[in-house]
């Protein structure tokens, strides 16, 4: 995974790793390992979270594509 992406969405839209953690209810620590790669086996509801707040997709996040435009998503009932 290309951690970089991780951190570089976050300090796009000017957070902390504080602020990701609350808003993703995950650990500071773990989501610090997150972005530096330590851990890549992100659960996918945090990975669902990251890729709807980041209006991007999962796809994007584990460096699958380099295309950063999220997918269409279908209308939620």
């Amino acid at each position: 995974m290309n951690t970089n992406k991780l951190r570089d969405l976050r300090e796009d839209r000017d957070l902390t790793q504080a602020d990701i953690v609350e808003i993703l209810n995950v650990n500071q620590t773990t989501y610090s390992r997150y972005e530096r790669g330590d851990i890549n086996n992100i659960p996918l509801d945090v990975l669902i979270k990251m890729a709807l707040f980041f209006d991007t997709s999962i796809d994007y996040i584990l460096n699958v594509t380099d295309n950063k435009k999220p997918y269409k998503r279908k209308k939620m009932k």
